[in-house]
């Protein structure tokens, strides 16, 4: 089958929903019984090669649940071996709710949860929604390989990010699949108001500042398969950010960035250009948010190499292979350059009048983030600065960040 495959929302939404309302009640019987971990993580799916699947769960000998979307069964497996499970197939909610709790109390655990769907219009209980919902498998098994490929490109990404990461995890009440990148500062509080879901959630959730992106098959206000980034809070100037690839835009009723799935599945390289997505988005965030990059970002992983450490140590010099930070000065504008293996980092600035240096921005290629490569180029900018008798103001947020860190800079910065 396809990496990508063919996803036709309105064709499958019926069963779409369907599933939706199956996850939900098994991710609700996982957040009754699962201690909480921040911004709802204890509650979440993961993708496997078969489906989606609960990490074990404290009840009972220890319940997972597995929804096999290639044998299309609900699984559940337990800590003393024992196993059951039961079909998916066309059926009521109220039915697969009985049966789903039968299931947990065949492998000993207690089925209780709260009884009502989250984050869906005109929500009705599970025990009462007697509709009859098709199950279309076929698109069931495109939906679960498309999870695997935005799981694939989702993983990578997160290689490539030092501080506080989500796991690539799917959240059963948007149904969506999502990592989440962190700055490490706390954020200002939600406004919440999230249709069907508990405001102290949705606060909870967005209590840091955060940069996430995700894949929804379809719906929560569009009617076709597509890729989301959002930012909060969201900085000035995000939403007039230049995002890759070109088929990415600002939705103004969603408030996030959209890349249609169709747009990634027809690409040269889909996994580059939804790669594209990701990197280009959280750039926008954290650049424009003013993330310390330096101290949260490295290249992307690769299988048995190990990442270079950047522990504190001795500053590099160009005998130990650091390079040399170079100045190329003019008369109004001038940069700092760092070249090592061939990439070049640099810091740009301008001139105010003779007693003034304004650093407008830097830039550290990927390969090189981790590596202290922007504090160098800073760092010199600093020591120049005494040296010649002149302030700087750090416009740049990356630059800023920095000298926030080190009081000993303090006495060159323009207030």
């Amino acid at each position: 089958m396809n990496k990508w495959p063919e996803l036709d929302y309105l064709g499958w939404r019926e069963t779409c929903s369907a599933l939706h309302l199956y996850l939900q009640i098994a991710g609700k019987y996982r957040l009754a019984h699962t201690p909480w971990l921040n911004h709802s993580w204890n509650a979440t799916f993961y993708v496997t090669p078969q489906g989606l699947a609960s990490s074990p769960i404290p009840d009972g000998p220890g319940i997972e649940i597995l929804f096999d979307l290639r044998e299309h069964r609900v699984v559940g497996t337990c800590g003393n071996g024992r196993q059951a499970s039961f079909d998916l197939g066309p059926t009521t909610v109220a039915t697969f709710h009985g049966r789903f709790a039968r299931l947990i109390t065949e492998l000993g655990g207690t089925p209780t949860f709260n009884g009502r769907p989250n984050e869906v219009p005109d929500p009705v209980p599970f025990a009462e929604d007697d509709r009859d919902r098709p199950y279309d498998r076929e698109a069931v098994e495109r939906f679960h390989q498309a999870l695997m490929a935005a799981d694939r490109v989702f993983s990578r990404f997160r290689t490539s990010f030092l501080g506080k990461s989500s796991p690539v995890h799917l959240f059963w009440g948007a149904l969506d699949l999502a990592v989440t990148r962190f700055s490490g500062r706390r954020a200002p509080l939600h406004p919440a108001g999230i249709p069907a879901l508990p405001d102290d959630v949705a606060q909870e959730a967005y209590d840091r500042e955060v940069s996430s992106a995700g894949f929804w098959p379809g719906g929560n206000g569009i009617d076709y398969p597509a890729f989301y980034a959002y930012a909060y809070p969201a900085p000035a100037g995000y939403r007039a950010a230049t995002v890759r690839p070109e088929a990415a835009f600002w939705h103004e009723g969603l408030s996030e960035f959209i890349l249609p799935y169709d747009a990634v599945r027809s690409a040269a390289d889909p996994d580059e250009a939804l790669l594209a997505f990701l990197v280009s988005t959280y750039e926008a965030a954290a650049e424009l948010g003013g993330w310390d990059r330096e101290l949260l970002e490295c290249a992307h992983g690769a299988p048995r190499q190990v990442r270079r450490p950047d522990a504190e140590t001795v500053e590099p010099t160009a005998s130990s292979g650091g390079g040399t930070v170079e100045r190329e000065d003019g008369a109004s504008k001038g940069r700092y350059r760092l070249v090592i293996d061939g990439e070049e980092a640099e810091m740009t600035y301008s001139r105010a009048g003779g007693g003034l240096i304004i650093i407008d921005h830097t830039e550290v290629p990927a390969a090189l983030r981790g590596r202290k490569v922007g504090e160098r180029l800073v760092r010199q900018a600093i020591e120049d600065a005494r040296r010649d008798g002149v302030a700087i103001l750090p416009l740049c947020p990356f630059a800023k960040a920095q000298i926030g860190r080190h009081p000993e800079w303090q006495d060159v910065v323009r207030r």
